[in-house]
């Protein structure tokens, strides 16, 4: 595998710790038959394998079901690991005891979908802000107030004394996912985990959230993990971009080179149904699989996404599961079409 180390913006590379190392992770869930009779199980991440580096964004793209979600919450210890290992700062999550995991959890911030949903509502912003501090021993008030101080500044909710006593009914969507993201850094992360964190925002408020989640990465050196659906976000907001299908990682790639030219057809029809304002889109016509995403209790054998491919091997992709092909230095895809290349 090819060294993936952080690259500057002025091209200069920068060999960068690796805060998170993920090695063929999977996240199984057990369906049983009224209660006793195990049925099988969802295969909702399936081998998942990657490292985030200091300062660096990866994004997580696909499409709703492919297990963008499941490897957030299996990162953050929700979900719990069938397969696989999990490394942050190169401890093994299994071998962590009840402390350990309450100091890993608090050194990841967590930025959810729904603002709203993410807030308690019987709770103040100050409140909401003092809850993290209070789980995990920051009981000394002047240091409570000073991070809840610095927080508020950096997301921009001021004035500050204004924003304290409100809850979070009384704030715009907006200022309730500043609010999250606060939440999220008031107990001074490495990492970020942003799941969907600007799908429910109007389109000229997503704009300062990503420029915002910029600035402070910029200034705290912090690794994230952007989780979203939404390509038009991508490409501002990411060193590399990783496509999933079927609980399955089929795509990575330095974001210029993926954007340049998408190896996999399945990301290639991700790209190709993206909505642009172009007026040239009223004359053209686009290309999309036919067919439905595979079901992950049963997964078809060989490539999942082979039923809907038109480039589709036959006795190939449908028969054997395709490895990771690095094409390119910084670009890999898991795709028959390259095994030429392997």
């Amino acid at each position: 595998m090819p060294s993936l180390a952080k690259t500057l913006p002025n091209g200069q590379p920068q060999n960068q710790k690796a805060v998170l190392r993920i090695e063929n992770l999977h996240t199984w869930f057990e369906i049983r038959r009224m209660g006793f009779f195990k049925a099988g199980d969802v295969r909702a991440l399936d081998g998942a394998t990657f490292e985030l580096y200091e300062g660096e964004t990866i994004s997580i793209v696909g499409e709703s079901g492919c297990g963008k979600s499941t490897l957030a919450k299996t990162i953050l210890g929700i979900n719990h690991i069938t397969k696989g290992s999990i490394f942050f700062e190169d401890q093994d999550l299994s071998t962590l005891d009840k402390e350990g995991w309450k100091r890993y959890r608090s050194a990841i911030g967590y930025i959810q979908q729904d603002p709203y949903g993410a807030l308690p509502p019987f709770m103040t912003v100050q409140r909401i802000l003092e809850e993290p501090m209070k789980i995990n021993g920051i009981t000394d008030r002047a240091e409570q107030k000073k991070r809840i101080r610095q927080v508020l500044e950096e997301v921009k909710l001021a004035p500050i004394e204004d924003f304290l006593p409100k809850f979070p009914h009384m704030l715009s969507g907006g200022q309730q996912q500043r609010l999250v993201i606060a939440r999220a850094m008031i107990l001074d992360p490495k990492m970020l985990i942003a799941d969907e964190p600007v799908s429910m925002l109007d389109a000229s408020v997503r704009v300062e959230i990503l420029q915002l989640l910029q600035a402070l990465q910029r200034r705290h050196n912090l690794a994230i993990l952007y989780i979203t659906h939404d390509l038009s976000t991508v490409r501002y907001f990411s060193e590399r971009i990783f496509a999933m299908y079927g609980g399955k990682i089929i795509e990575k790639s330095s974001t210029t080179g993926l954007l340049e030219k998408p190896l996999h057809p399945y990301t290639a029809a991700l790209f190709e149904a993206t909505s642009d304002p172009d007026v040239e889109n009223l004359h053209s016509f686009k290309d999309v699989p036919a067919g439905e995403p595979p079901s992950l209790l049963n997964p078809p054998p060989g490539c999942r996404f082979h039923p809907r491919c038109k480039k589709m091997i036959k006795g190939l992709c449908d028969q054997q599961m395709p490895p990771e092909i690095w094409v390119h230095e910084d670009h890999a895809a898991a795709c028959w079409l390259y095994k030429d290349q392997a």
